[in-house]
């Protein structure tokens, strides 16, 4: 994509967001009470500041929560996320609504673009094209965590030539979300990152010990029991659409196979990437590996909705740095382009009707093109 063309493509997408914004609060045409997911973030956060976090995995209580921070009415939006999450929500929890959203957003926002920018190469191109991928406007709109995912991945590859230990605790802070972390580890052991491995592991050790001493260990129990029985309700059921998820799981579901065929087919897509995601990694060179990473989380994590794309879009920038300096290589920047063509066609209504999980290309296709790009490296470095 021209910078031009990322230019416009970005505009314009800032243009439909103001416009839906617009239609889902009412201010063109009166609908029902409407929310975002940051609803869910901010009241499980509210709750816990409130001294009752165990609350926030209690659907009525947290329906509750929401309405009083929005609206009444309101649709309700699930809580997934594990205790060590409100760790960061509770102080979100004690700012008036609408302040702490935006708050949240403009600082997670802006350092996924300072660090994607840096890792794509940096410059006024680099963020263009960062912003002209369309899920940084559905983050925004949905109000969403997933740059702060981003982040936390995209600190820890930066810092971890320098810095493993360092690097340690990014990877570790994201037990926030604990199913987009699968794949660190496949990584770290497989380049011996000892360092970064223990600062990992000592980094979820104290983010869970702090959840129980601050939280009690009754949330914990609370968040198990719901876990549980999301799996095989709000999940597996539908009740979070099939057609916005870009997991394995939820792609074969949308085409129709049940539940343990679906779950087979993660199964199977999870040991070819941590088969391929080992070779990067023992092989390849720094921007192949940490792409191939960034794609794998896509592949290996048992639920991911359309928002979690931004992960693709950090693929993307490592496979660009690596590009500006050594060349493209034949059919690559087409391939880029149909990725954010993919990433728009991605959103659940488009996804819904068509039946095709576009969302779901992303992390196998930019698996493939990190380990194209680190067997020409090795080709070269062996001939």
């Amino acid at each position: 994509m021209s910078v031009r063309a990322a230019f416009v493509w970005a505009l314009l997408q800032a243009f439909v967001l103001v416009f839906m914004l617009a239609g889902t609060h009412g201010w063109i045409v009166k609908v029902d009470p409407n929310t975002t997911d940051y609803a869910s973030f901010y009241a499980a956060g509210r709750l816990a500041a409130q001294g009752a976090p165990a609350a926030a995995y209690d659907e009525t209580r947290l329906r509750a929560a929401e309405a009083a921070a929005t609206q009444p009415g309101v649709n309700y939006e699930y809580f997934f996320n594990p205790p060590t999450y409100l760790l960061i929500m509770a102080p979100f929890g004690r700012l008036p609504y609408l302040v702490s959203f935006v708050l949240f957003e403009l600082a997670t926002g802006a350092a996924w673009l300072a660090l994607g920018t840096r890792v794509a190469g940096g410059g006024r191109d680099a963020l263009l094209c960062l912003l002209a991928v369309p899920s940084v406007w559905w983050v925004l709109g949905l109000g969403q965590n997933s740059f702060l995912s981003a982040d936390l991945m995209a600190a820890g590859l930066l810092v971890l030539p320098a810095r493993p230990m360092l690097a340690g605790v990014a990877f570790g802070a994201l037990c926030y979300k604990p199913h987009l972390g699968l794949m660190i580890p496949v990584a770290l052991l497989a380049a011996r990152q000892w360092r970064a491995i223990a600062g990992a592991a000592l980094t979820v050790s104290v983010a869970v010990a702090a959840s129980v001493a601050w939280f009690g260990s009754a949330t914990w129990v609370a968040f198990l029991a719901m876990a549980g029985r999301s799996l095989g309700g709000a999940i597996d059921s539908g009740r979070v659409l099939f057609s916005g998820r870009v997991d394995p799981t939820g792609a074969a579901q949308l085409v129709g196979l049940s539940s343990d065929w679906a779950r087979a087919v993660w199964v199977a897509a999870l040991l070819v990437a941590t088969a391929v995601l080992v070779w990067l990694w023992r092989s390849g060179g720094r921007e192949t590996r940490n792409a191939g990473l960034a794609a794998a989380v896509l592949i290996a994590a048992p639920f991911a909705l359309f928002y979690d794309l931004i992960m693709a879009s950090l693929a993307a920038a490592w496979l660009a740095r690596a590009a500006r300096r050594d060349g493209w290589l034949r059919g690559e920047k087409l391939t880029f382009g149909l990725l954010v063509l993919s990433n728009f066609l991605a959103a659940p209504m488009i996804v819904g009707t068509a039946h095709v999980p576009f969302g779901a290309l992303a992390g196998p296709v930019l698996l493939a093109l990190a380990v194209r790009r680190a067997r020409r490296g090795t080709r070269e470095k062996y001939s």
